[in-house]
Order: C-alpha cells, then sequence, then structure tokens
C-alpha cells in the first residue's frame, strides 16, 4: 500500500512539476528529481526500495518507445554516421577512459569492476536530453543528432556491462567476445523489433476500437522487450525497431487512430518520464545512507570520473568537428558553440541509475563484490553530474550561445508538404468519377473548400424536403470526394516521410493538420 501511495504521489507531483517548470523555464525531469530527493529525506518520507531489475523493463520501453515514434528510418538513413560515431564508438571510449582511470586511481577495484562502471556511466539518457532540448531554443539539427544517439547507445553499454558482471562474479576476464555478441544480439532484436510490428499491424486491422488500437502500442513494448531479455536479445534495439517500423507501416486511412494515439503517448511519456525520475530521486536517499561515512573517501575518485566523462564527450565532439562533422549534408557539430551544447547535452538518467543498483552484492563464492560501493557512488555523482548542472544551466547556456535558428527551414518544408498535400488532393478530387456526378457549381464549392482544407457549405434548401434530400445526397458525395482526397494527400506526405531529405517532423506537423481536418469533416 505505501508503495501505491508513493506512486500516486509521483503522478500528481508530476502534474505539478510540469507547471512549475513551465512557469520557470526549466526541464520538469530535472525539477523533479530534485524534488523528490528532497522529499526523500524528511523524517516522515516512508522507506521504500525498488528492485533494481524492475526498473528498465518498467520504463524503458515506453519511454524509448515513445522517443522512437518521432523518428524514422529515414532519419537513421541520413544520420547512420551520427549512429556509429556517437552510439557506439563513443560509448567504447568513454567505457575504455572511465575503466582505465577507475582501475589505476582505486587499487581495490578489478578490471571487470572498472569495465562495468564505465558501461554504467557512459550512455547518455535519451529521456533526460529530449525533455531538456525540447524547452529551449535548439537548432533541430542537433535535437534530431541526440535524438539518433540516445535510442541505440543503451545497447551497447548494456551489453558490456552485463559480460562485465559475469567476468567480475566468476572471477574471470572481460574479451573480445562481446562484439559478437552485442552484433548477434541488435541483429536478432531487429528481426524481433519486425515481427512484433507486423503482429501489432495485423491485430489492429482486426480490433475496430481506437482505445484498443491505442492500447496495442502500450503492451506491444513492454512485450518485445521482455522477449528479447528472455532470448539474450538487445531489448532496446527492439523496442525501437518496433516503433520505426510501426511508423513506416502507417496508412493514410488511419487519422483517427494516429490522432488519438499521439494524445495517449503524450500522456504516457511525461506521467512515466516524471515517476521515472522521481523514484531516481527518491533512490539517491538510499546510496547515501548505505555508504555513509565511505562516500568521503571516495570524493578525490569520483570527482576524475565524472571530469572525464565529461572530457571525453568535448574530446570526441571536438575530433568530429575538426573531421568535418557526422554529416556530409549536414555538419554537426558545425562549430564550437555546437560542440558545447552537444557535450551539455550528455545527460545520464534512468539506465545509469538502474544498472548501478543492479551490480550483485556477492561473487559467486559469496564473497563481497570488489569495490561495489565505489561503483555506485561514482555511477550516481556522475549521474547528478551530468543531469542536473546541465539540465538548469542549459536554457542559460543556450541564450547566451545565440546559436542560428532553423526554424525557417523546418517551416520552409511544412509549407513545401502542404503545398504538395494540396495539390495532390485536388488531382485526386478531380480525376476521382464520384465528383463527376456532381453540378459544375458543386464541384466548385468541393474544390475551393479542399483548397482551403476547411468546410465551407452553402444551402437555402431548408423549407423544400425535397430539395433538402437532394442536398444531403449531394453532401455525402462531396464529403466521400474530400474523404478521397485527403486520404491522396496524406499517402504523398506519408511517402515524403519516407525519404532521406524530408524531416520528419515537418511531415508530422502536416499529416497533424490532415488528420484533424479529416476528423472534423467525420464528425
Amino acid at each position: 500500500m505505501e508503495f501505491m501511495i508513493l506512486l500516486v504521489g509521483l503522478l500528481f507531483g508530476t502534474v505539478l512539476v510540469v507547471g512549475i517548470g513551465e512557469r520557470i523555464r526549466l526541464p520538469y525531469p530535472v525539477l523533479m528529481l530534485l524534488f523528490s530527493a528532497g522529499f526523500a529525506f524528511l523524517p516522515f518520507s516512508p522507506e521504500i526500495r525498488i528492485d533494481p531489475e524492475l526498473i528498465l523493463p518498467l520504463f524503458l520501453p515506453p519511454l524509448l518507445f515513445a522517443a522512437a515514434q518521432r523518428s524514422s528510418w529515414s532519419v537513421f538513413r541520413l544520420r547512420w554516421r551520427s549512429l556509429v560515431l556517437l552510439a557506439v564508438l563513443l560509448i567504447v571510449a568513454t567505457i575504455a577512459v572511465v575503466a582505465g582511470l577507475a582501475w589505476w586511481i582505486v587499487p581495490a577495484v578489478g578490471l571487470p569492476s572498472a569495465i562495468a562502471l564505465g558501461a554504467i556511466v557512459a550512455p547518455p539518457d535519451p529521456v533526460a536530453v529530449e525533455a531538456v532540448a525540447g524547452k529551449v531554443n535548439m537548432p533541430r539539427r542537433l535535437v534530431s543528432t541526440l535524438q539518433t544517439e540516445g535510442l541505440f547507445n543503451d545497447a551497447m553499454a548494456i551489453v558490456v556491462f552485463q559480460a562485465a558482471v559475469a567476468a567480475a562474479v566468476s572471477g574471470g576476464d572481460v574479451g573480445w567476445e562481446i562484439v559478437p555478441a552485442f552484433l548477434l544480439g541488435a541483429a536478432g532484436a531487429g528481426l524481433l523489433g519486425l515481427g512484433m510490428a507486423w503482429l501489432v499491424g495485423t491485430l489492429n486491422r482486426f480490433v475496430p476500437n481506437l482505445v484498443a488500437r491505442s492500447a496495442t502500442t502500450l503492451v506491444a513494448p513492454y512485450a518485445v522487450y521482455l522477449l528479447a531479455e528472455e532470448l539474450h536479445c538487445s531489448g532496446v534495439v527492439a523496442v525501437v525497431v518496433t516503433a520505426l517500423e510501426l511508423g513506416r507501416r502507417a496508412r493514410p486511412q488511419d487519422s483517427e487512430e494516429r490522432l488519438t494515439r499521439t494524445s495517449f503517448w503524450e500522456v504516457v511519456e511525461l506521467l512515466t518520464t516524471g515517476v521515472a525520475f522521481g523514484l531516481v530521486g527518491i533512490e539517491m536517499r538510499y546510496v547515501i545512507e548505505d555508504e555513509g561515512a565511505d562516500l568521503l573517501g571516495f570524493v578525490p575518485g569520483i570527482a576524475v570520473i565524472c571530469a572525464a566523462v565529461l572530457l571525453v564527450r568535448f574530446s570526441w565532439m571536438m575530433g568530429i568537428l575538426k573531421l568535418g562533422g557526422t554529416e556530409r549534408r549536414n555538419k554537426v557539430p558545425g562549430s564550437l558553440k555546437e560542440v558545447l551544447v552537444l557535450t551539455w547535452c550528455g545527460m545520464r538518467g534512468l539506465a545509469t541509475l538502474a544498472l548501478a543498483l543492479a551490480l550483485p552484492a556477492t561473487t559467486a563464492s559469496g564473497e563481497p563484490l570488489e569495490s561495489r560501493n565505489f561503483v555506485i557512488a561514482a555511477a550516481c555523482a556522475v549521474l547528478l553530474v551530468t543531469l542536473v548542472g546541465p539540465g538548469l544551466t542549459l536554457p542559460w547556456l543556450m541564450r547566451r550561445l545565440r546559436l542560428p535558428d532553423d526554424r525557417a527551414e523546418l517551416e520552409r518544408q511544412e509549407h513545401a508538404l502542404a503545398r504538395r498535400a494540396q495539390r495532390v488532393a485536388l488531382e485526386a478530387m478531380e480525376s476521382s468519377g464520384i465528383a463527376q456526378k456532381l453540378p459544375p457549381e458543386r464541384r466548385a464549392v468541393l474544390a475551393k473548400r479542399m483548397s482551403s482544407l476547411h468546410a465551407l457549405l452553402e444551402g437555402d434548401a431548408e423549407d423544400d424536403p425535397e430539395k433538402m434530400r437532394r442536398l444531403r445526397q449531394t453532401l455525402e458525395v462531396m464529403d466521400q470526394v474530400q474523404r478521397e482526397a485527403l486520404d491522396a494527400a496524406r499517402h504523398e506526405v506519408l511517402e515524403a516521410r519516407k525519404s532521406p531529405g524530408t524531416d520528419p517532423e515537418a511531415a508530422d506537423v502536416v499529416l497533424r493538420r490532415l488528420d484533424l481536418r479529416t476528423v472534423t469533416l467525420e464528425r
């Protein structure tokens, strides 16, 4: 019962903190972490511990799914260099540097435990980055790069962490076998994600209820994540592939379902993010209580680890800048200012805490795991240093740097897509056999109505029942023609969304407007 009370309190607290964050222009996940950590230290706060093994399966699938829905396969084809350089190679470099420093600075830390620490602190949290970057005036191409990095970097870190923990518990070594393990796990997870997307799409064709179809998208990420983990594949990759493939399979006529699903997932993402970061704040109390006086002795080593995490990311971004950016067409980072922003947005969060708390307390022989306390304390310190400080100061940093605003380019694409969709809608209306049956004056009204995408109907036959019957028939035909035309327009936007040169966010804006127009027509 205490856990249920805490959960309800965190849900209400999320809503309150979102309001506060909007007023003071600060990201609500960081505020939620600070408020919950402060509450956890109050004398009347109940002592509730969460099983570490439940943190990732409970919160990671829906949050990854929600973030991946805002991307597409075309983005990954366009930004594959970002994926390799940031989500794979930067993770490996961070693990190597942190592990080497921990092994050198703290003699009691064995190599497997040091590698586990590196894997824990290496991946930035996509949820934290998404929530923080969305509240500041950050160029779209930087946000897209951070999203691409954040969706897959957990996969690499988790594989290395699991191999390091297995070696630490058994007394063995971490070898190159983690490379084929990662590749096989990612390939298997990709197949599972494609299969789950097909299953959801097939199921939705047999379920007429819109709410039920939206609920299916909440069950799917949990199901594919747990299945992938059970088969020793990457649950992270499986969830992301499921979301991307469902987006690719979107049908033009599913306008009301898309609107329902979008609203549904906005609520799920907001509440899940708030609860997750609230629990992170509460867990800080127990970490401090468990480590006690040992924390003071850990300070020098922890400070070095925190500095190393920041310096590795900064150096890596500077190297990418010198080499010409992650993409040829869209150079990121393109300046020292962008290097600073991308470094500042390397925020750790949910995955770092969950992996730290998942460290076993003993080895296979029953002896205490070497330097477990230091690893947990260092991981939590990195989380706080990279999340709280940058999260609170990023708005100030963006104002000082005054990066060029690329919203004009996004608006240009929105306008171009809108004109493209309208042109196809008019062409579909003109070529419709049904439209040819309408009187010329009604076709003119329909053309005017479609060209502005809003209903403009006039009639003065209310007093004549026969005229009213003919008018209703005419309007039904006009509505059918408009639906066909809007379906053609949506199909054009969905096809454009798949092309590498189209920003998926611009396509989503135009598609949402078309969906709203269709729902307004049907109601």
